[in-house]
């Protein structure tokens, strides 16, 4: 079952177009990483799929075509993690953690805020701080936090280990499992290469706003082509 189905995809900016026709599928309780180098068309494509630029193609969640509307694509269940946080300086936790969650019922939101807390311990002891005071790790923790408030069908996260200590990284990426494991679909876009296809399942590789090669991650991180262009090895 492929709980997100992507078809001749075609965005970009104004005149400039980046993806040039994205076939991609992310099959539901799966991780899928999408890997390529800088200014493939990575956060272009996540933008697209939410909603946040125009796009063309198709873009299906279970069989059903998504909306083009941001707040109809978080009602229908798919969560976007952006890349450099997008946080609210100027706002707690807790306040941060409740955006997540406007789409809901004040009852379901008080509900959902308990359970990402008892996740995220450390969101739970700083649940006063104001997020721009927080650490570049508990930041993005505070990101994915934010976006699994409305209980996501499909969580997307735009290169979530980008600036952070190596520590950090690795607990940023058992969270993603985390998630993955709770039954989430999750597509990854990351910098780090053999980090994200050492814990994924599925992968893509992407250079020039199309798809290149598609497979497990194992196969993908096994082509001589990625190892040699990503990881500098043959």
């Amino acid at each position: 079952m492929n709980a997100l189905c992507v078809r001749g995809l075609r965005a970009g900016y104004g005149p400039i177009a980046v993806l040039r026709g994205i076939d991609l599928e992310a099959a539901a309780g799966r991780l899928t990483v999408i890997v390529g180098p800088n200014g493939a068309g990575k956060t272009t494509l996540l933008k697209a799929i939410s909603g946040l630029i125009p796009r063309a193609g198709e873009v299906l969640l279970d069989g059903v075509p998504l909306p083009a509307s941001p707040a109809a694509i978080v009602r229908h269940g798919v969560g976007h993690v952006p890349e450099g946080r997008q946080l609210f300086a100027q706002m707690t936790v807790l306040e941060t953690l409740e955006l997540g969650a406007w789409l809901l019922p004040r009852g379901e939101r008080n509900a959902r805020l308990e359970e990402v807390l008892a996740s995220f311990p450390r969101l739970a002891e700083r649940r006063s701080q104001l997020a721009g005071t927080m650490s570049g790790g508990e930041q993005q923790m505070l990101a994915v936090g934010r976006a699994l408030m409305n209980r996501p069908r499909v969580m997307m996260l735009d290169e979530p280990s980008l600036g952070l200590a190596p520590k950090m990284i690795e607990e940023l990426l058992r969270i993603v499992l985390r998630i993955r494991d709770s039954g989430t679909t999750v597509l990854l876009v990351e910098q780090n290469v053999a980090k994200a296809l050492g814990i994924a399942q599925d992968a893509y590789l992407i250079e020039r706003g199309r798809v290149v090669m598609g497979g497990t991650a194992k196969d993908v991180l096994a082509s001589e082509e990625v190892r040699s262009a990503y990881l500098g090895t043959v």
